[in-house]
């Protein structure tokens, strides 16, 4: 038996969608995977009743399929479903990691995500290696159709959960299909931003650089209270916040020190527009690790 913990991850971080990820310490997904003639699956922990067990289905089966690793795989979820955190991503990136091991087939981290982006489109319908990249690798990765780069990052996060749903294909939907030159401008600047605030462990630089009018505004507005929210935490010390991936999880980076508070503050804020929430207190993380 092989079990490896995979991480949940932010993907986009507001100016870098669908090329941005970053790893978060907590929560997080582990798998574990014995050899069989065939897949099967079984899934416990948060959210399980909604995860399917058919190989074909399951982000993990897929990537047992594209491994030709079949195996018994049990999922511990972690990382809710439909969270924005990566969840589907978790269990892909943790059965890559452990079958790759179980089976030796001497694949890289690197390569191993482009495996595991093909039990993304499992649930998304697109091989998406934003989430997948950070989960395996760690750390901040910027994502592009030919490879992966990561850098170590050191920063506090807060990732607020509400007690909502929403689906990837549901915020995918909601997407503006055209952006304008001053919106495509102002998005670069912020990325450019983000990544230079990644490389000095600047939390003003990074929280500077989420700023994002194209994705951010349009899946906002499917999250009950999310002006508040962000409101209250910037209140409370976050120099950036913003929609974690498809949401309905809001991401606030941190100034040190005040991670305890912009946490409080962004549950109390969903509180008072009626929605139960839960925040992790967290920083930027390690990819995959195999467990004892």
């Amino acid at each position: 038996m092989v079990t490896v913990r995979a991480p949940a991850t932010s993907a986009n971080l507001g100016s870098g969608f669908d090329v941005f990820g970053v790893a978060l310490a907590r929560p997080a997904d582990v798998v574990r995977v014995e050899r069989a003639d065939e897949t099967s699956i079984d899934v416990t922990g948060a959210g399980a009743e909604f995860i399917p067990t058919d190989p074909a289905e399951n982000t993990a089966g897929v990537v047992a399929r594209e491994l030709d690793a079949p195996a018994r795989i049990q999922i511990d979820k972690g990382v809710r479903p439909s969270s924005g955190m990566g969840s589907s991503a978790a269990s892909a990136a943790a059965a890559a990691v452990a079958l790759n091991e179980l089976y030796d087939r001497g694949l890289t981290r690197e390569e191993l995500v482009r495996v595991a982006a093909h039990g993304e489109a499992a649930v998304s319908g697109e091989a998406h290696a934003d989430n997948v990249a950070p989960a395996i690798l760690g750390g901040f990765t910027i994502v592009t159709d030919d490879d992966v780069t990561r850098m170590d990052a050191d920063l506090d996060v807060v990732a607020c959960l509400p007690e909502t749903v929403v689906s990837t294909r549901e915020a995918r939907g909601v997407l503006p299909e055209e952006v304008g030159m001053d919106e495509m401008v102002e998005t670069v600047g912020n990325a450019a931003t983000l990544v230079a605030g990644m490389c000095r462990d600047d939390p003003e630089l990074v929280g500077r650089g989420m700023g994002d009018p194209v994705v951010t505004p349009a899946r906002a507005a499917l999250i009950d209270g999310y002006d508040a929210v962000e409101s209250a935490a910037r209140d409370a010390g976050a120099t950036g916040v913003t929609v974690s991936g498809a949401g309905p999880t809001v991401l606030a980076v941190c100034r040190s020190g005040t991670r305890q508070r912009v946490a409080g503050a962004m549950v109390e804020a969903f509180g008072e527009e009626g929605v139960d929430a839960r925040a992790y207190q967290t920083e930027v993380g390690t990819g995959a690790e195999f467990c004892r």
